[in-house]
């Protein structure tokens, strides 16, 4: 009933070390990562849409996907900027058994951390190298954001997460977009709680040190829906919601009023052909209120190569083992839609 240290992990440094990024990438990226920021500081009237598998589970599969996304993207960039989701640590919703690629980057095979580090990282690496797009992920856990912070162009704070102190405190010392989602139990003031605290200055202790941050202005709301007392998926991204989410900002004064609308989890009730439907509804909302659209910074949904969720095992190339997911004909189909809508 203890902890058994298995062995040290390598310091991100030295992973960092072992793994660089090339130059020609890194300026790339500063270039996304300011483009993406004119988003949130309201300077490019484009939206952004995160889109990508639920859980990153296989390299070769997603890179593929970003392939097709890159594509898409030259498509639509004069109305959508497109950010990989790339989900590296996204384990099932229960905790039990598969924990994402940082654990296990073979899911048919044991833990290995030490390799999970390595794989995670050359991910991020390859699929910014071979097609220009920096990607999303989320930061599960806020010590391995340390091997991640110099590949990422956008980070989420999960619904179990936004309500941790060390979530909200590492979030305020990054330098990009960081999404808050709403708690499971559906609460926007837990949410803007989290960013109040992200957006200000703060002092606490990361990976064995005193740390101080600047604050975050970029930090900014994720609707995800919510669950009630006996399970079921509430959604909150209607016309109401994003009001009510509109004064409650406005109200706090915080430096960016900005929010992302994730279509799938308890918003769909994980009936991930909902999302389309979601996106367009959104949309509609945008062109009904100037506030609401001066809010709504974009999108996040989740999509893969097949359509739907696989057992672990079952061996389909490019199908969800975790959350169900769009698959790739009708995500090209709805990104087509949306940017014609805009």
């Amino acid at each position: 009933m203890s902890i058994v240290h298995e062995r040290m992990l390598p310091q991100p440094e030295f992973i960092k070390e072992q793994m660089p990024v090339p130059e020609e990438v890194q300026a790339a990226k500063a270039k996304r990562d300011e483009e993406i920021a004119k988003i949130f500081k309201g300077e490019d009237s484009r939206m952004l849409l995160i889109i990508g598998p639920c859980s990153a589970d296989s390299e070769e599969p997603v890179v593929e996907y970003i392939h097709r996304l890159a594509v898409l993207q030259e498509k639509v960039k004069d109305k959508l900027v497109v950010v990989p989701r790339i989900y590296t640590n996204k384990p099932r919703t229960t905790g039990d058994g598969y924990k994402g690629m940082v654990h296990q980057p073979n899911p048919n095979e044991k833990p290995d951390m030490i390799k999970g580090l390595m794989a995670i990282r050359h991910l991020h690496i390859r699929a910014m190298t071979e097609t220009g797009l920096s990607s999303a992920d989320e930061m599960l856990y806020p010590e391995n954001y340390a091997y991640l912070s110099d590949v990422l162009s956008y980070i989420a704070v999960g619904a179990r997460s936004v309500e941790n102190q060390q979530h909200r405190l590492v979030a305020s010392s990054i330098d990009l977009p960081v999404g808050m989602k709403n708690p499971t139990s559906g609460d926007f003031s837990v949410m803007l709680n989290s960013i109040t605290a992200a957006q200000h200055p703060q002092t606490f202790i990361y990976r064995g040190w005193e740390a101080t941050t600047d604050g975050n202005p970029l930090c900014h709301a994720i609707l995800r829906g919510s669950v009630d007392s006996e399970g079921r998926s509430l959604p909150n991204y209607h016309y109401e919601d994003l009001s009510k989410l509109y004064e409650m900002y406005a109200a706090r004064n915080l430096q960016n009023m900005s929010l992302i609308v994730d279509t799938n989890h308890s918003n769909s009730g994980k009936k991930y052909l909902e999302q389309i439907r979601i996106c367009k509804e959104v949309l509609h909302s945008c062109r009904h209120s100037e506030d609401i659209k001066k809010m709504t910074k974009g999108f996040m949904i989740e999509s893969y190569l097949e359509d739907g969720s696989q057992k672990i095992g079952e061996g389909i190339y490019g199908k969800s083992i975790t959350d169900p997911c769009l698959g790739w004909e009708k995500t090209e189909r709805l990104v087509l839609e949306m940017a014609d809508l805009l």
